[in-house]
């Protein structure tokens, strides 16, 4: 009997250090998000998790959808979950600088 007392004892903090580690983590993380997509407004420029930067028009959060504006007149729904962050064009500029000048041209044949 004492055996099955400390076995039940041990799965239960087995399940315990599983859900502090493992799903309360995650359910932060998704408030996070919810918080952060419901705090963004129409105009505000983003880029989504494939890269892609565009500038919000509208919203339909009952379904989850972001309309945003990638080219002029060419408006796409995207999941709200799909929005990474918003976009800061000075934030990316000394990184593609970097990426630009350390590629040396190659001498191709004529």
């Amino acid at each position: 009997m004492a055996e099955l007392a400390v076995l039940g004892l041990v799965m239960i903090l087995g399940l315990g250090a599983y859900w502090s580690m493992v799903i309360f983590p995650r359910q932060r993380d998704f408030q996070k998000r919810e918080q952060y997509v419901s705090a963004l407004s129409v105009g505000a420029e983003v880029i989504t998790y494939t890269g892609m930067v565009g500038r919000i028009t509208a919203f339909d959060l009952d379904r989850g959808v972001v309309f945003v504006e990638i080219a002029p007149n060419v408006v796409v729904r995207i999941m709200a979950q799909a929005i990474a962050r918003e976009y800061d064009p000075n934030e990316f500029a000394p990184e593609t600088s970097a990426a630009v000048s350390s590629v040396e041209p190659t001498a191709s044949s004529t």
